[in-house]
Formats: C-alpha cells, sequence, structure tokens
C-alpha cells in the first residue's frame, strides 16, 4: 500500500509520532510503516473506480477520545452505517484516512 501525499514528510511523522506505527527508515527518511492486520472488500459503484484505507478499531469513542488528545483531527462526527461505526482523520498533507469500529464478522482473524 502507497499513500500519496501533497506533505509527505508531514504524513510520515504522523504515522510515526501521532500513531506510534513501528517502522524502517529506508534511506533519506523514507520510512516504512508496519501496518496492523488488514481486510480487502470490494464494492459495486455506478460511478468511477475508487479505492479507499481505513483503519479499524474496537471502540471508535475511546480510540477518537485517545488520538483527539494527541492532536487529531477529525473530518466530522462518528456516523453509524449499520456495519460499523465511521469517521475520518485529516492527514496533515490533505488526506483522510477513514476509521472505522466493524460491525461485521472479521475476516482478519480467520487462519491461514
Amino acid at each position: 500500500m502507497i499513500l500519496y501525499s501533497r506533505d509527505a514528510e508531514a504524513d510520515r511523522a504522523f504515522f510515526r509520532d501521532v500513531l506510534g506505527y513501528p517502522h524502517v527508515d529506508a534511506g533519506g527518511g523514507w520510512l516504512i510503516f508496519k501496518a496492523p492486520p488488514g481486510e480487502l472488500a470490494v464494492h459495486p459503484t455506478d460511478g468511477e473506480p475508487a479505492q479507499e484505507f481505513y483503519l479499524m478499531c474496537d471502540d471508535l469513542a475511546a480510540t477518537v477520545a485517545e488520538l483527539t488528545e494527541r492532536g487529531v483531527e477529525f473530518t466530522g462526527p462518528a456516523s453509524d452505517r449499520g456495519w460499523g461505526l465511521i469517521t475520518g482523520i485529516k492527514l496533515p498533507g490533505g488526506g483522510e484516512l477513514g476509521l472505522y469500529e466493524p460491525r461485521h464478522p472479521l475476516a482478519h482473524t480467520l487462519p491461514d
């Protein structure tokens, strides 16, 4: 996964310092982060194909409170989509990262 950013240095610092993701330096400050367990879903669309990136958490309210204390800005209040509670994190480089508490069975817990 690669996130493109208008301010890659600020977004790298956000993942390193605010979210606390473990990382390696590939050289010259190009940080590569260890990603949490992930899942992939394919949704239908009538519009242009697109990709979105979401972080999952066990308790959205608690995670939002913790990240707010660290200075994280959100795109709006949480909304209930049925399959989960969702909000968005504003990245320093101008991007957005989805954050949600799933209310569906989790694929990342399946055995290999």
